[in-house]
């Protein structure tokens, strides 16, 4: 089945027998016993609800996993995923990472023991030069956020699994209609489902995607136990947002190109950052690994001026955090999703007062191209 139709008939609906076309939210907390010691397969929506269920099979399908667990956020995915490690375990992660992700390692994994080494993942040779005995893990988004680097999942895989380490890959920019990170060889996939899979920024939601299953059971039981769970109705929307995947990716790409090519003809636009440009480092890299390049833009302007105009003039295009839906929305790194990580880190990564990043939506392109001129000029 192509992941076209994979979006909208992904999983079976069990409310056949009703004739309903849309999943039923199941707004319950608890569910009734047929008898002592039988179950419905349904006890306590903690565990499993079965609106829950049916997105979850669904995304399991999208990114040919065995399991996919559906959190109350993104954070709250990554912060169970983090409960898989102890005291004295040490992972390497991509060295530019969303700031949140940032944040929860550093001011909370490292408090419980654990350590990081930050680092180019599309780099094998620095990968292998920080594996140690300790040495858990490797954390890889790709694209990078905000700097749009890409990390060669298939090899970062293979020298994993000879040290077995386990991969762990933020799909939440490609999402699994443009890459398939399980099928090169990743163990966990990790989503913001606020972002692309929802596609209307109305609802928030967290997704890890496994094709092992004993890293689905050891999940399945730190679900249950720290209890972030995505609730009926969310899990309703991020439904109702799947079935539109592949049509608003396709058209917020083509958006994406248009407006990246038009920008690197800009003066005051000094660099372009997005990976479906000819130009950028690891073009020939993500059409070996993805079918697409996704709707992520990240630029640098000539000045801090220049880019606080843009933010202040912008019209159509909307000042705002997250990314992913239908809207185009502009956003300050430095100040917004990278607040947090230390101004001289920011600053090594390229994160710095001139940086703007463009999620691009499914406007019409000239109407977006004319309101960044305005703005630019």
């Amino acid at each position: 089945m192509d992941i076209t139709t994979k979006c909208i008939h992904g999983a079976e609906n069990k409310t056949h027998n009703t004739g309903a076309i849309s999943v039923p939210i199941y707004q319950s907390a608890t569910f009734a016993h047929p008898g002592v010691g039988q179950s419905t397969g349904y006890d306590y929506s903690r565990l499993q609800n079965p609106t829950r269920e049916h997105l979850e099979k669904l995304v399991a399908n999208l990114e040919q996993g065995i399991d996919a667990i559906a959190f109350s956020t993104g954070m709250a995915a990554i912060t169970t995923l983090m409960e898989l490690f102890t005291n004295g375990d040490h992972i390497i992660a991509s060295g530019d990472l969303y700031g949140g992700t940032v944040r929860l390692f550093q001011h909370i994994c490292v408090k419980n023991g654990l350590t990081f080494d930050y680092l180019d993942t599309g780099n094998l040779k620095d990968i292998k030069s920080k594996i140690r005995k300790e040495t858990k893990a490797i954390y890889v988004e790709t694209p990078t956020n905000p700097m749009m680097q890409v990390t060669d999942i298939a090899a970062v895989s293979k020298l994993a699994k000879e040290h077995g380490l386990i991969v762990i890959v933020d799909n939440t920019f490609l999402t699994p209609y443009y890459q398939l990170p399980l099928t090169l060889g990743a163990d966990i996939v990790l989503h913001s489902g606020t972002k692309y899979l929802s596609g209307h920024n109305d609802t928030l939601a967290g997704f890890l995607v496994t094709n092992r299953e004993d890293l689905s059971e050891k999940l399945r039981f730190l679900y249950k136990t720290t209890g972030a769970c995505l609730s009926p109705f969310d899990s309703w929307l991020l439904i109702r947002g799947i079935k539109t995947l592949a049509v608003r990716m396709d058209r917020q790409q083509e958006n994406a190109i248009k407006i990246a090519t038009w920008l690197t003809t800009q003066e005051k636009v000094k660099k372009v950052f997005y990976i479906g440009l000819p130009t950028h480092k690891d073009y020939e890299l993500s059409k070996t690994q993805a079918t697409g390049f996704g709707s992520m833009i990240s630029i640098e302007v000539d000045t801090k001026e220049t880019a606080v105009k843009v933010l202040e003039r912008i019209q159509l295009i909307l000042f705002a955090e997250s990314l992913g839906g239908v809207e185009t929305l502009i956003t300050y790194p430095m100040l917004q999703t990278h607040a947090d990580v230390p101004i001289e880190e920011r600053l090594e990564r390229g994160i710095n007062d001139c940086l703007l990043r463009l999620s691009v939506g499914i406007e019409n392109v000239d109407d977006l191209i004319s309101d960044l001129s305005g703005a630019l000029n």
